[in-house]
């Protein structure tokens, strides 16, 4: 359904790619996916392919491309993982969060010019999503079990649109103090809604793999459903 297209950065000093899934019919609005440290993976495509079956055009940035561009690695996979770490330490986060910001404008753009656009990201995804609602002009934000939004909520004044947050509770890489800096840090901001998913790990929410939890997945990507239908 989708492929790659390039994408201007914010600058206009260089191009990067974006797998790009059309709906068949006009787009109700623009979602950009945000990767997991596995790169734009079939998994991230396919999560494009669902949003443009629901009638939005989806786009998945390839955020290493600075480093190592068409990175596409298995989760379920050992070597492919410490593969995917030492990209995750590459990644200049700051700088991700530009192209980010520069995939809403290419969305924003192929709507027409004046399109709502909101932001979805995974794992490392998560953070950059919250990232994104401090410091882009995106529409809606869900972020799936980002990794440190507890280091990230001295931004949360800048949060000016709605923001949902999906939180595993045996996440192993976020903690339970973590996760309960998150709730207490941000339980008087009215933009943000956090749910927890009891007893459950990091990944829960994959496309596919071994990771995922198939009725916890459907019920997060429903409640993303419904919040973008909300708000975009």
């Amino acid at each position: 359904m989708g492929s790659f297209t390039s994408v201007s950065t914010l600058e206009g000093d260089g191009q990067f790619d974006a797998y790009v899934a059309q709906p068949q019919s006009t787009p109700r609005a623009a979602i950009i996916v945000i990767q997991e440290i596995f790169g734009v993976n079939e998994g991230i495509r396919r999560k494009c392919d669902n949003w443009a079956e629901q009638g939005y055009l989806a786009v998945a940035p390839d955020l290493f491309w600075r480093d190592t561009p068409h990175v596409e690695l298995n989760a379920d996979v050992a070597e492919d993982f410490q593969a995917a770490i030492n990209h995750m330490q590459k990644l200049d986060q700051d700088r991700a969060i530009y192209d980010i910001e520069a995939a809403i404008k290419f969305a924003r753009a192929q709507l027409g010019g004046d399109g709502k656009v909101g932001v979805v990201g995974y794992c490392l995804g998560g953070r950059l999503t919250f990232m994104a609602a401090c410091r882009t002009d995106g529409d809606a934000f869900v972020g799936y079990y980002g990794v440190g939004i507890d280091n990230l909520l001295s931004e949360q004044h800048a949060i000016g649109k709605p923001v949902m947050l999906h939180i595993p509770t045996a996440d192993g890489f976020v903690p339970p103090d973590v996760q309960k800096k998150m709730h207490e840090g941000l339980k008087d901001n009215r933009h943000v809604v956090l749910h927890d998913y009891k007893g459950l790990d990091h990944g829960f929410a994959a496309e596919m793999g071994v990771r995922r939890v198939e009725e916890a997945a459907q019920l997060a990507d429903q409640r993303t459903a419904d919040f973008f239908a909300t708000h975009l």
